[in-house]
């Protein structure tokens, strides 16, 4: 029997914790709901955190010259947070917030030379930089039940999405926003605490952005005039499927992995509209992408439990743009500290070499050589 030997430090490494430690994600993902918080069996949980993210993605040549462009991916920091109360036995409540998905990019003077070179219309809006970014809010629910020397979970809820959409130009500023769109998950899972082991497949559901804003002018002012004209705009984020595993093998020792489906060639194009020009679009062209992460944990002291896991994002780039397969370390640790639990974590992201093309939807021919991508992370938990 291992129970005894597996704290509460231990099993935090795993589930919600586990991703906290990674440089980076597939596609635009960036954070994760923590409907972990709910297999908790106390009156109450409260977890605050973030993560900050230093990619370093930058071409390596544009239309065959070398580049010297700085990295054209920016930093970013993803909060997290979650709020679980016990309401029975059978059943408890969480409300999530957290930054689902994101992007910022700034362009460096030859990137803009070449997209600007492509000229009307392949290079409709010849961009300085991009950058979005969507909030998640949450309310989920776990109705759980005795079965056999376990608990089996049935899980569900609804959350609230928004979405921000920035594109600077030579041509002017495009700026939408969508206050609010809704979507659900749901999930089953089983779980023996005996054991330290659990087992959950939850779903999430897509969602579709309609979004208004307004574009003002630079280049364009001749003929747009200069106070900002009316735009619009629409595209969906993808669905997901997340199959979690994870066991107590050895005193002191748990090893845990999930499998991660995500819908990302849903989102062939964002299309917009400008008042006074004809309808644009942003092309990506993705695939579908595949997230497969494998760890053990240790529990080193009654207070002090460390984790390290590896993981593999399949890129979903289709030759528009470059995002390719990513491979990531991660280390985390758990601290017993004050009246909670202390977590800290780290991570580095390997993004493999690849290329985009004018034949596939790029703006302009690039490539990019192996970089790399740093990741810190800090939460704290509280129970009662």
């Amino acid at each position: 029997m291992v129970s005894k030997f597996i704290t509460r430090g231990l099993l935090a490494l795993t589930a919600a914790g586990l991703g906290q430690t990674q440089a980076r994600a597939g596609g635009f993902s960036w954070g994760e709901a923590n409907t972990d918080i709910l297999y908790e069996r106390g009156n109450a949980a409260v977890q605050a955190g973030v993560i900050y993210v230093n990619p370093r993605r930058q071409f390596d040549t544009i239309n065959g010259a070398s580049s010297s462009d700085d990295p054209f991916s920016q930093d970013y920091a993803i909060p997290n947070v979650a709020a679980m109360g016990r309401i029975s036995d059978a059943l408890a409540c969480a409300f999530t917030y957290t930054k689902p998905y994101g992007g910022d990019s700034e362009y460096g003077p030859q990137a803009r030379a070449a997209d600007a070179a492509a000229g009307l219309p392949a290079s409709s809006n010849y961009y300085f930089g991009k950058k979005f970014h969507a909030n998640e809010y949450g309310a989920t629910c776990d109705v759980s039940f005795e079965m056999g020397k376990g608990r089996l979970h049935f899980l569900g809820g609804g959350f609230m999405q928004d979405f921000t959409y920035e594109a600077k130009s030579f041509y002017g500023t495009l700026r939408l926003d969508d206050d609010s769109a809704f979507g659900y998950r749901f999930g089953i899972g089983y779980d023996i605490p005996e054991y330290a082991l659990r087992a959950q497949l939850m779903y999430r559901s897509e969602i579709e952005h309609k979004a208004d804003g307004d574009f003002t002018p630079a280049a364009l002012a001749g003929l747009l005039g200069t106070a900002p004209v009316a735009a619009d705009g629409h595209g969906t984020l993808p669905q997901s499927l997340k199959l979690s595993l994870q066991s107590g093998v050895a005193p002191g020792w748990l090893v845990y992995g999930s499998v991660e489906w995500t819908d990302w060639s849903v989102l062939k194009t964002l299309d917009y509209n400008i008042a006074g020009l004809p309808p644009q679009q942003d092309i990506y062209n993705w695939k579908d992408g595949w997230t497969i992460v494998g760890g053990v944990g240790h529990q080193f002291t009654e207070k002090v439990a460390g984790t390290i896991n590896v993981r593999w994002d399949k890129g979903v780039g289709n030759g528009a743009d470059i995002m390719t397969d990513t491979w990531s370390v991660g280390a985390g640790a758990a601290i017993d500290c004050g009246p909670g639990q202390l977590r800290v974590g780290g991570g580095v992201s390997y993004l493999t070499s690849g290329s985009q093309s004018t034949a596939k939807g790029a703006n302009f021919n690039a490539t990019a050589d192996g970089d790399w991508a740093y990741a810190l992370t800090a939460s704290y938990t509280i129970k009662f």
